[in-house]
């Protein structure tokens, strides 16, 4: 069996195990508390997301979300009017959408379990594709980039989010892991890539971004960074959270969030 698939087998079971935000409720599982309370914690974490996203502009338009998770982004997206399409990789996340669409009564035209590397859709399909927070964790995270760029209408556009090597919190990651640890010789994508959720996590710079993209026949790519909860180092301890805000205070903002936003259109 391939490098790639073996590690795809690892990113599976991770996910799979606990769909990306349930860990922060208690209540009964698929029941409106839950919902309410994974959607309540991530508004409240990533309120990000609603501006980037723009749920209002799915109306009547082919959306497709890579990557669900437990649902609350595709939720909105249905809310909105979306002609809406889902895949995730796991099987837990799809039975998250499938009974969050049924508990509010909302519909989509296809939900289903699919690999981010290999869209089960035809080339120039959607008026958007979204994924927030996923492709890092695919094995090969240029090739679900192709892929979502292949099922693209000429004209549609892709909002994309993957984690930043370069930011505030990979920096306290590394050294959390490695710097207080006296691992002098972990890079903090080796970190990343073994310690950040799932085993084979990814972060990317601006520039690698650009480049991956530079030669897809695509127009008005935007590529950049949001400070962010995280950044703020909320998970961490008070001393970690002083030095994170004053660390604020000289860098460049624009640079070192580790939310790296992506958009673009294609030709």
């Amino acid at each position: 069996m391939e490098k790639n698939e073996d590690l795809k087998k690892e990113v599976h079971s991770f996910w799979n195990a606990q769909s990306c935000g349930t860990q922060f409720t208690d209540k009964e599982k698929y029941t409106k508390q839950f919902f309410e309370e994974i959607e309540k914690d991530r508004y409240a974490k990533e309120p990000e997301i609603l501006e980037f996203a723009e749920f209002e502009s799915g109306k009547g338009n082919k959306v497709l979300e890579v990557g669900v998770g437990a649902a609350t982004d595709f939720m909105n997206w249905a809310k909105n009017g979306a002609e809406l399409y889902g895949i995730d990789l796991t099987s837990e996340a799809v039975g998250h959408a499938e009974h969050r669409l049924e508990l509010y009564g909302l519909k989509a035209k296809y939900i289903k379990v699919a690999d981010a590397e290999n869209l089960p859709f035809e080339a120039d399909f959607f008026d958007i594709v979204y994924s927030w927070g996923v492709i890092h964790h695919s094995p090969d995270t240029p090739k679900a980039l192709k892929e979502i760029i292949r099922v693209l209408k000429p004209g549609g556009k892709a909002k994309l989010m993957v984690y930043n090597r370069k930011s505030i919190l990979a920096y306290a990651f590394w050294l959390k892991h490695a710097g207080f640890k006296f691992k002098w010789g972990q890079s903090v994508a080796d970190v990343l890539w073994n310690k950040m959720e799932s085993y084979g996590t990814k972060g990317y710079t601006i520039e690698e971004i650009k480049e991956l993209v530079k030669d897809e026949g695509l127009n008005s790519v935007k590529v950049k960074t949001v400070i962010t909860y995280y950044d703020k180092l909320k998970r961490f301890n008070k001393l970690m959270q002083v030095m994170a805000s004053i660390i604020l205070k000289f860098v460049n903002k624009k640079t070192v969030g580790w939310f790296l936003t992506i958009e673009f259109t294609k030709n």
